[in-house]
């Protein structure tokens, strides 16, 4: 090796040993540049956008499903089994209480009748000769009770057969509309056939229910608004009957409502969506849905402290289209996140681009 071939070897051992000794000193290290991009982050301010605490004046309404009833309305059955003579209503037509609606087959209980009531009056005029003569004392007043006992005994045979022609005939318990009926003339009926439906539609009613916690709240008097589904029209109810137990299956309270106007487009039985008008709420806090957390212990917001984000568990109460009640939490004047949430961390830097 010629002395300038080595020159040139020393050389590059000094570069390298001095590359080695002082460029790890000027080149940071893949930890430190994690640091230093932690650090460039928490000093960046985030754009967000906020919302500002007020009171508002909540309207509490409820909204739930229904479903329209009759005023009144009841299954008509016979309480005796036996053969229809004769159907005397037309379908659909309007009957008044106490028309003969059905009749069925009494001959048999007309014999037993017409027995009974020979009985009856052939006792009667024994009675009345032996009352003459006990009290002339030529007969005892055992032997006289006896025969009023007897007489008394054929009386009440008497009226119960009377009893048992009238449930071979069906009347209307009430005025109404009847609907379409079951059966024919000759059919053979038992209590367990329906012969037609009777409904009285002078005040339809709504049934509905709502959620355990807003049984205080509600109370005889309250006005509902519902519509069928498939129309814009509002109608009106007023609640009349609570149920005073809540559904333990549903955790719900059942009410009940009667219309004040006899519509005439509305049918029992019709499904309706129904909002109640609960006491409004002078000072309630509203704020955006989006600027809700949910957590495994419950929901939380972000609040803006000094350029800073800080968390804040909130419970909630009523919700709207686009924004829900805070019933504790917070307060007048807090100044809540309400976008870029998944960005934001607790303690993190952000500035606020606009309010909403």
């Amino acid at each position: 090796m010629n002395k300038k071939t080595k020159n040139i070897v020393i050389g590059s051992v000094v570069v390298i040993i001095l590359l080695l000794v002082f460029l790890p000193k000027i080149i940071p290290s893949g930890d430190e540049i994690i640091e230093q991009q932690k650090s460039g982050m928490m000093n960046a301010q985030i754009p967000v956008t906020a919302h500002i605490v007020k009171l508002e004046t909540l309207s509490n309404k409820v909204y739930t499903t229904g479903t329209i009833l009759a005023n009144e309305e009841v299954e008509l059955r016979s309480e005796i089994s036996g053969k229809i003579i004769s159907i005397l209503f037309k379908e659909g037509s309007y009957v008044n209480k106490g028309d003969l609606l059905v009749k069925i087959n009494d001959a048999d209980l007309q014999a037993e009748l017409r027995k009974a009531e020979s009985k009856v009056k052939l006792i009667e005029d024994r009675e009345g000769r032996q009352k003459q003569l006990a009290d002339n004392q030529m007969i005892s007043q055992e032997d006289y009770e006896s025969t009023l006992n007897d007489l008394a005994a054929s009386k009440a045979e008497y009226d119960l057969i009377n009893a048992e022609i009238d449930k071979t005939e069906i009347k209307a318990p009430f005025s109404g509309y009847i609907g379409l009926r079951g059966v024919s003339e000759g059919s053979f009926v038992t209590t367990s056939t329906v012969i037609a439906r009777l409904q009285n539609l002078s005040n339809l009613k709504v049934d509905f229910a709502i959620p355990q916690k807003y049984a205080p709240l509600v109370k005889v008097g309250d006005e509902i608004i519902f519509k069928m589904s498939t129309g814009d029209f509002r109608y009106k109810a007023r609640v009349y009957a609570i149920e005073p137990k809540i559904d333990p299956s549903t955790r719900t309270l059942k009410l009940r409502a009667r219309c004040e106007t006899n519509y005439k487009d509305l049918f029992p039985g019709a499904f309706v969506n129904v909002e109640v008008n609960l006491k409004e709420n002078e000072n309630a806090i509203l704020i955006p849905t989006v600027s809700i957390v949910p957590e495994l212990k419950g929901q939380l917001v972000y609040l803006y402290k000094g350029g800073t984000v800080m968390p804040q568990t909130v419970e909630l109460g009523l919700r709207e289209e686009k924004r829900v009640q805070v019933v504790s939490g917070l307060e007048e004047k807090d100044t809540v996140i309400t976008s870029g949430i998944l960005q934001i961390r607790p303690g993190a830097k952000v500035k606020i681009t606009e309010f909403n």
